[in-house]
């Protein structure tokens, strides 16, 4: 069973997002997808500085099975990337919840996560996946 951890918020399309100590949310995929991607092997973050929007395409992460769009659970300013994964993209199996985070976003309006899933909602929809 994937790792699943109960400070996240999760995506149905499987990114996690947490809300930071200072306000802000990073924003990975969950060890779910990671495993379900196999070795990953590039990552397409959005640019510092650039304004996401909850629900969009906010880069890609690419496997040797597969390409897959992620996309922000939140809408806000992107105020830092994980530039670690540019030439460790692989951080993303090893650590999908601590190391290999994807970007952070000051959000311009947090209770937009109270769309996303908790938990216990996550793992019932990766167990009806399997």
């Amino acid at each position: 069973m994937a790792e699943l951890r109960s400070e996240l918020k999760y995506l149905s399309s499987h990114e996690w997002a947490r809300v930071e100590a200072d306000g802000t949310v990073s924003v990975g995929i969950t060890d779910h997808a990671q495993e379900a991607l196999g070795d990953v092997v590039f990552v397409e973050v959005p640019d510092l500085g650039a304004e996401v929007n909850v629900g969009e395409e906010a880069g890609v992460v690419e496997s040797v099975k597969a390409a897959s769009d992620i996309f922000s659970p939140i809408s806000g300013k992107v105020v830092a990337v994980n530039e670690v994964l540019e030439d460790e993209p692989e951080t993303v199996n090893s650590s999908p919840y601590d190391d290999g985070w994807f970007f952070r976003v000051q959000p311009s309006d947090l209770a937009e996560l109270d769309g996303a899933m908790d938990q216990a909602a996550y793992q019932a929809l990766v167990e009806d996946d399997d």
